[in-house]
């Protein structure tokens, strides 16, 4: 063989090599199982599952329930929307970010390339999205992360203003499309019916039921006012909370303003009515992902992104450690991990998402991720779970939650302890009685050892008003 023929050989066959290895990546992304992430702002546990609340009406939320792993423990890591978001999708905590508040631009604090939604299109899939993901209603991170996140349309917010429903009665006769929530369940069943050459990871992301709770009036018809049931709440139940955790909860803001105008039952009528819509929007997802022909390989997850307190401990809104502004709905749905209509009572967190996605599909976990994959609960919820979930609230305040316990302890050194098998609704403040030291002391041990300091000057000013035209 002359050298010309030699050359002509070698370069065949390397060119068959690399198209074997093409085609075994390709093979190989293509069995990765797609992802359908679902995220929903403010969002407490007033959810059929968790039997927080038997008001709230929730029938899809139910039904996705029933298809998988419902987690009635979870928590999220920032009781605000854009720490816990940039905490979910970075797989760090807050305490390890600096990102602690609202008002904090999050790409400041989480490097390009780093997120969720980066591994995953990085490692072969096609992520795209729309509402509300980060903190905002649009694409308000990376677009490097993306290959498609279009803008909600510009009128979806039914033109009602942000305390509708709220402090004040909801004027507006709306419909079911007038809306984001309606465009972006829209938009991802459109990416459910698509062919896919890739796997994919969808996210949709439901703006509501975050203020304001205006809706549609078939929602609030489905919750007549007479019936409307109070929380569980206490009279003078911050008076054994220490002065750092009566801050937070600001009895003399919201509180003291419903007990004024007596719309204290309007407003749950408002949420209640609220969650319900975005109930329908998960119901129309959900029987587009019934007809999808990837549902026998597509993991779903779905997570709000926080509590939400009605009035319990004199509190409104999230913006404190307590369980209220905590605990969120979490579930999973992964074909022949999870078994259908399994509940899990272990105590965990949303730093928990990250690793367990790349765990179900088949994704190295990347070292900064800080998490531990639910994984080994997927399988059997009763397995061994070491794991406490961790809340954090501002620079060095932070609430520890075990399946018994929940253990806050703020930057100040105060405390507060309770034994969720007496009491599920903390009114009894246990911190200052010495039989429960060595329980707090164990506790502790679970506290964050990073506080990255807080930088004041990060924070975003407020945007200025546009001059009218």
């Amino acid at each position: 063989m002359n050298t010309g023929s030699f050359l002509r050989v070698a370069w065949i066959a390397l060119a068959v090599s690399a198209m074997q290895i093409c085609v075994t990546a390709r093979g190989e992304n293509l069995n990765r199982p797609n992802v359908l992430f679902i995220a929903v702002d403010d969002l407490n546990h007033w959810v059929g599952y968790t039997g927080r609340n038997s008001q709230a009406k929730t029938p899809n939320i139910d039904r996705l329930s029933k298809m998988g792993v419902s987690f009635s423990n979870a928590h999220c890591t920032a009781p605000a929307c854009n720490p816990s978001r940039a905490s979910l999708m970075s797989g760090m905590r807050p305490s390890s970010t600096g990102c602690y508040l609202n008002g904090q631009k999050w790409t400041n604090y989480v490097k390009e390339g780093v997120a969720l939604n980066h591994h995953f299109r990085k490692s072969g899939y096609t992520t795209v999205a729309m509402g509300k993901i980060y903190h905002g209603h649009s694409n308000s991170g990376y677009e490097s992360g993306w290959d498609e996140y279009p803008a909600l349309p510009v009128s979806s917010g039914g033109g009602a203003q942000k305390y509708e429903g709220y402090f004040t009665p909801m004027p507006h006769d709306m419909k079911d499309r007038d809306l984001g929530d309606w465009h972006t369940v829209d938009y991802c069943i459109k990416q459910l019916r698509k062919d896919h050459d890739k796997p994919f990871f969808i996210a949709c992301g439901f703006i509501k039921p975050h203020l304001p709770w205006a809706v549609p009036r078939k929602y609030y018809d489905m919750f007549p006012l007479e019936d409307i049931q109070l929380p569980p709440h206490i009279e003078n139940d911050l008076d054994d909370v220490p002065a750092a955790g009566v801050r937070m909860a600001k009895p003399e803001g919201d509180n003291a303003k419903f007990k004024k105008t007596g719309r204290w039952k309007a407003a749950i009528q408002s949420y209640l009515a609220t969650c319900a819509y975005t109930d329908m929007n998960l119901g129309r997802l959900l029987d587009a992902f019934d007809d999808c022909k990837y549902k026998d390989n597509t993991v779903i997850v779905f997570w709000g992104d926080h509590g939400w307190h009605l009035g319990e401990k004199e509190h409104w809104r999230k913006f404190s450690l307590w369980e209220e502004a905590t605990r969120a709905p979490l579930i999973w749905v992964a074909p022949g991990v999870t078994q259908p209509g399994t509940v899990c009572k272990k105590s965990v967190d949303f730093l928990s998402i990250y690793p367990t996605l790349c765990d179900l599909a088949g994704l190295p976990i990347p070292s900064h991720v800080e998490g531990k994959s639910l994984k080994p609960l997927l399988i059997n919820t009763s397995a061994d779970w070491e794991h406490a979930a961790i809340t954090t609230h501002g620079f060095g305040n932070h609430a520890v939650r075990t399946e018994r316990w929940r253990y806050i302890r703020y930057k100040d050194g105060s405390e507060e302890l309770y034994d969720h098998a007496r009491d599920e609704y903390e009114h009894r403040n246990l911190a200052t009685n010495p039989e429960f030291t060595k329980i707090k002391e164990e506790l502790a041990r679970r506290l964050p050892q990073k506080n990255a300091p807080f930088k004041s000057k990060s924070v975003v000013s407020k945007r200025p008003k546009r001059k009218k035209k």
